[in-house]
């Protein structure tokens, strides 16, 4: 799945559940814990005790601009390749 920023990756209500902060990125939890098939509960228990946890690729060459975030939980995972990232 991928998340057009279209210039402007700021605004709420992004379709991949995702905003951009001057420190990276900002996930809904609700929303990737049902990518997990998780409560958001148990998505946020998970994640204190780090068993949830992510990962941020940042492309090079010819992926310069985009960047994959991936969420993990044991054996699942949801990623999202973030497109036109202002580095």
């Amino acid at each position: 799945m991928a998340c057009p920023t279209g210039g402007d990756f700021t605004n709420q209500g992004s379709p991949c559940g995702i905003t951009r902060s001057e420190d990276g990125f900002i996930v809904d939890a609700e929303f990737v814990a049902g990518k997990l098939g998780l409560s958001t509960a148990t998505f946020w228990r998970e994640m204190k005790r780090g068993v949830v946890y992510s990962v941020v690729e940042r492309g090079e060459g010819e992926d310069t601009g985009r960047m994959r975030l991936t969420i993990r939980y044991r054996a699942q995972s949801w990623s999202t390749t973030v497109e036109d990232v202002a580095e």
